[in-house]
């Protein structure tokens, strides 16, 4: 069924992925955008006309009554700041976008049938070194961009909850595909590897729960047509769990770069969490879509798009 469907950080790395997806399901699809310029959105070049851009930010809530006219029926809120080591200096944008962005949308949208927020996996932050991450686990967001984004899913916790708002939390673990910002470490190994260029990691023992962003916009949308996941809180991963050091050499070696990689040529950050995994028990009793790529399949769609993309998108892409 056709539905009027808003994507809040729809040109992001994976709301572009999201809205291209929902125009092939024949939705409407308006998004949020600081500027309404498709040099400036530039991962939507190719579907620019086909989708409603509202020119807004978030931070302020004088911007939500143009969200309320394009009216829509279902919400998905992606729009963050997103750059976890930037954060620590830039604390007050990403607590402003994350927080106060979130706020001004759920008290001031009217008439939607469902708002799902995208959270993160970072908001688990420090837990035992064998820990799975489960959705009952006490938070321990380590970094502005966590608390921001944790601080955010109270606020939907709080409308969901208290104020029986038909809302759904939804946590995604470590995204990766094409179009990403090569501040991420998969799309930053691609490049330096391509680049032939000297590649230092830490001793990489850390481990992260890498999801493709083909399967992860695929549960996305099956999201929408479940509504037992109204009131709920559920991990978003495809389960392919693999340590920095793995995944360095797999680049690699994917690649055929002749890089020299040198194992323990950075220091570890103070904040490394030293694994990440997600527990999908839940999101398997809700998600009935079975992921449509491997881990490689996606890592191999991923490193040919940046050998043949890279160089025109790089310029855009932050």
């Amino acid at each position: 069924m056709r539905s009027k469907i808003l994507v809040t950080g729809g040109s992001g790395f994976i709301g572009s992925h999201l809205v291209k997806k929902l125009i092939k399901e024949g939705h409407e699809i308006a998004i949020t955008t600081k500027y309404d310029s498709i040099y400036e959105n530039i991962r939507l070049f190719d579907i620019w006309k086909k989708i409603k851009v509202i020119e807004c930010d978030l931070r302020y809530s004088s911007s939500i009554k143009k969200i309320n006219d394009f009216n829509p029926k279902i919400i998905f809120h992606l729009a963050a700041y997103n750059d976890v080591k930037g954060s620590f200096s830039n604390y007050n944008d990403a607590l402003e976008t994350n927080v106060i962005g979130t706020s001004n949308l759920l008290e001031n949208l009217k008439k939607y049938k469902q708002f799902i927020y995208i959270s993160t996996s970072e908001i688990y932050g420090y837990q035992d070194s064998k820990a799975i991450f489960y959705e009952k686990m006490k938070a321990h967001p380590i970094s502005p961009y966590s608390i921001g984004k944790y601080s955010g899913e109270l606020y939907a916790q709080m409308h969901m909850k208290h104020m029986k708002k038909p809302i759904k939390i939804l946590r995604p673990f470590n995204v990766f595909g094409e179009m990403q910002s090569t501040k991420a470490v998969i799309p930053e190994l691609i490049e330096k590897f391509l680049k032939n260029e000297v590649v230092k990691i830490t001793k990489g023992s850390q481990t992260r729960d890498f999801n493709y962003v083909g399967n992860s916009v695929n549960f996305f949308i099956e999201a929408i047509k479940n509504d037992k996941l109204f009131n709920n809180i559920v991990n978003i991963s495809d389960g392919s769990e693999i340590s920095i050091k793995s995944l360095a050499k797999k680049i690699k070696k994917l690649t055929y770069s002749k890089s020299k990689l040198i194992i323990g040529g950075l220091p570890e950050r103070k904040t490394e969490i030293k694994r990440m995994k997600a527990s999908t028990a839940k999101m398997r009793g809700f998600i009935k879509s079975k992921k449509v790529f491997s881990f490689d399949d996606g890592l191999l769609k991923t490193i040919n798009w940046y050998k043949k993309q890279q160089k025109f998108f790089s310029s855009f892409i932050e």
